[in-house]
């Protein structure tokens, strides 16, 4: 089931300066890591990620993924501190048409002389805010009783 992407992960995923790592697995189970800087949110709220090489492990995995049923999961960082992970299952890849031209010249005026091997559409199953502020109240609230000794303790009174 498909699950919507609120608006500042949006802003993140446009922001330039954020960092976006796509995390795929191998037939073994691995996992793989790379830093994608191509992603976005597409009009119906759907991930967009242009691959660069056909032989990549990561369109090489994201093939696997489509395959066989299997999530994915994109990262995003960007500055302040805010994070968001979303996983989610690729569900369609262009390797022609509209589309993958649109992106096919947008690459190549960004980067000059490259190609293009995909452009995968992957649908979010499930957005976490990955934020300090956000993990920690969610463990707080899951698990009240995890607190550290220090916490615990109440200040002495100073002498007046």
């Amino acid at each position: 089931m498909a699950t919507a992407i609120p608006g500042d992960l949006i802003e993140l995923l446009n922001d330039p300066a954020a960092t976006k790592v796509l995390a795929t697995v191998d037939e073994d189970g691995v996992p793989h890591l790379a830093v994608k800087q191509s992603l976005y949110v597409d009009v119906a709220g759907r991930l967009v990620y242009t691959e660069l090489l056909e032989s990549s492990r990561s369109n090489r995995n994201l093939v696997r993924s489509i395959w066989f049923g299997k999530s994915v999961s994109v990262i995003v960082s960007g500055a302040g501190g805010r994070s968001f992970q979303v996983k989610g299952k690729p569900v369609k890849t262009h390797i022609s048409g509209p589309l993958f031209r649109k992106h096919y010249l947008e690459i190549r005026s960004l980067l000059g002389d490259v190609d293009v091997a995909a452009v995968w559409i992957i649908e979010p199953q499930e957005v976490i805010d990955g934020s300090y502020a956000a993990r920690s109240a969610e463990e707080r609230a899951k698990f009240p009783f995890f607190d550290h000794l220090d916490r615990l303790v109440k200040p002495a009174a100073t002498a007046a």
